[in-house]
């Protein structure tokens, strides 16, 4: 039997980041004894001699693919090899890093739900969505300042929590939440987008009009929502495994995205294969056990329909929500941009905000608003160009569905600062580096939306009349195929503008991404963590910038989508504007169900009304 196409991309996909682990020293342009003698010793001397002993030791004179071949025919046997540094074998550090990453995973991932559950609630009592620029705010919350303020709060002034380690469960406390409440928002805002449409389905309609209680219906229409949205639980799961970096970093929680971190920077090979393999492993089981709990929940009838999700119908928003969303972002921006962020005022050193310093300055005696409005050119500037690519990577691949889907496992089995610290550890650190890592990784949901979108132009009536009367292939493609999906997909990437600045800002907080004294916003979350106790406005700002930034992105997504389907609806149905509509009216007793009726969510035909 021949593999299909995405399982030949899988597996490429999988032996090039392995391979590229493998070859990173020397893809870095740097001597790995070198390294690894200053990661044992710092005070030794570089010696000729000592060099000579490590690489004899670490078998580095037979070059790099020796050395990759030597590793894989160990991994054959079940060893990962020896650390570099410690000398100890590498499997039993990386299963205990593994260990507390889950550990840490599964705390993080019951606070994500039950904030999720706190947002989807509002919406199956009102049946309607809101425009969810609150969720997409906690989502762009990031993950370090949150464990940083919880550390400061919670560990030091009232003494309530661990501040540091991992003795027991109440060092779990402050990690989850600092983990668990961006991710929640993100999955609420999911869900609580698609019910809404879910609700005002024919079957919904027909369960209510006979009688059914509210319950019931919540939550047949909570099974008809879940099934599409399971991949992104996945995806969720394995970034509060590997992305956990700063999290882990801030608590000193010895997880393995912090290993792999101090392995990436010692350049201990071994040790830093066998995090991001395990990483890897654990990315592609997660999305194996979301796609077999998606074919179980939805049972056999629904996948024999073919029953897909409706497309998402967000709240129309007022305008002014997003206008003066925009207007303060833009303000601040722009009055920031007029003011220099190099200079050092050593005697306004940490001085909260006043006239001439409007958001105070920072531990050197910068103008923290001329820092923030000098950084957004290069944070929200960064993120626009990787979201542009990701957008045009996206619409290429979906014409290639097959081809995609494999590399798209294993770009979401990779979490943004795993492929920071390879890209960083190959090309250094800097704003190119955390662009191009982030781009490696952005485009899968963009792609498979626009593969769903192609398939569905392409089976339309419409063009099967343009082929029929000679229509070119290129004609179809360019005036029918790409006007048809170019529009829905540019504004799904416009929404994951926030999460690409929040992943550009994490790398810069690692010190993956900007090099001081660049102003932007990852790094001066970084440079402001060390005196958030005595000047929290130097980190408030950047944090406040970036949850701006999601609320703005989504209340304005939703206000233009609002606004086009009120035009479409007027001019398909030039009914009374101000007339009330009852979505959870009764149907008409003396009506017959429709055989032909779509599925309720629990496999069978939708209950007939009650006379």
């Amino acid at each position: 039997m021949r593999p299909s196409p995405a399982a030949a991309t899988r597996t490429l996909a999988l032996l090039a980041v392995v391979a590229a682990v493998g070859l990173l020293p020397w893809l870095s342009g740097r001597d790995p004894a070198l390294t690894v003698l200053r990661a044992r010793s710092a005070e030794q001397e570089p010696t000729r001699e000592a060099l000579a002993a490590i690489r004899r030791d670490l078998g580095l004179d037979a070059g790099p693919l020796a050395l990759l071949g030597s590793w894989a025919a160990d991994l054959a046997h079940g060893d990962l090899g020896t650390s570099w540094v410690s000398g100890t074998d590498v499997l039993p550090s990386v299963a205990t890093g593994l260990q507390v990453s889950l550990a840490l995973m599964g705390a993080a991932l019951g606070v994500a739900l039950l904030l999720a559950v706190a947002l989807v609630v509002p919406v199956l009592l009102r049946g309607r969505a809101s425009a969810g620029a609150g969720a997409a705010m906690l989502a762009a919350v990031p993950e370090f300042l949150l464990a940083t303020v919880g550390l400061l709060v919670c560990g030091v002034w009232l003494g309530w929590l661990p501040t540091s380690g991992w003795q027991g469960p109440r060092h779990l406390v402050l990690p989850a939440v600092a983990l668990g409440v961006p991710a929640g928002g993100l999955l609420g805002r999911l869900v609580a987008d698609a019910l809404p449409a879910v609700l005002d389905e024919r079957w919904a309609q027909l369960w209510r009009g006979a009688g059914v209680s509210g319950a019931r219906v919540s939550a047949a229409a909570l099974r008809r929502v879940l099934p599409p949205l399971l991949p992104q639980f996945g995806m969720a799961a394995v970034g509060l495994t590997g992305g956990a970096v700063a999290v882990e970093t801030v608590f000193a929680v010895p997880g393995i995205g912090r290993t792999a971190l101090g392995a990436a920077k010692s350049q201990d090979l071994p040790l830093l294969q066998g995090s991001v393999l395990a990483l890897l492993l654990l990315g592609l089981l997660t999305g194996a056990l979301a796609a077999l709990a998606r074919r179980r929940l939805l049972g056999p009838a629904l996948r024999d329909a073919s029953l897909t999700l409706p497309p998402a119908r967000p709240a129309r928003t007022h305008p002014a929500i997003p206008l003066a969303r925009a207007a303060v972002l833009g303000t601040t921006i722009g009055w920031g941009l007029l003011r220099d962020p190099y200079a050092v005022d050593t005697a306004a050193r940490l001085t909260p905000p006043s006239w001439a310093h409007p958001l105070g300055a920072d531990g050197l005696g910068r103008d923290v608003l001329a820092r923030l409005g000098h950084g957004a050119a290069t944070t929200v500037g960064t993120a626009a160009a990787v979201c542009l690519l990701s957008l045009v990577l996206s619409l290429a691949l979906g014409f290639l569905p097959g081809v995609a889907a494999g590399a798209a496992d294993i770009a979401n089995a990779l979490p943004p600062v795993i492929v920071g610290i390879l890209v960083a550890a190959a090309a250094g650190p800097g704003t190119g580096g955390a662009a191009l890592a982030v781009a490696l990784i952005s485009w899968p949901p963009l792609a498979a939306h626009a593969a769903a979108l192609v398939q569905e132009v392409r089976a339309s009536s419409f063009l099967t009349a343009q082929r029929a009367i000679g229509a070119t292939p290129w004609w179809i493609l360019t005036r029918h195929v790409l006007p048809s999906v170019a529009a829905p997909v540019a504004r799904h990437a416009l929404l994951r503008l926030p999460g690409i600045a929040l992943a550009l800002a994490s790398l810069g907080f690692l010190g993956l991404g900007a090099q001081p004294p660049a102003p932007e916003w990852g790094l001066l979350l970084d440079e402001s963590r060390a005196y958030v106790e005595r000047a929290p406005w130097a980190a408030l700002a950047p944090a406040v910038a970036l949850a701006l930034l999601a609320g703005l992105a989504v209340s304005g997504a939703a206000y233009t989508q609002g606004r086009g389907r009120a035009r479409t609806t007027k001019k398909e149905n030039p009914v009374d504007p101000a007339a009330p509509v009852d979505p959870a009216a009764p149907v008409d007793a003396a009506a017959p169900v429709d055989p032909a009726a779509p599925l309720a969510p629990d496999g069978v035909r939708a209950p007939a009304p009650r006379p």
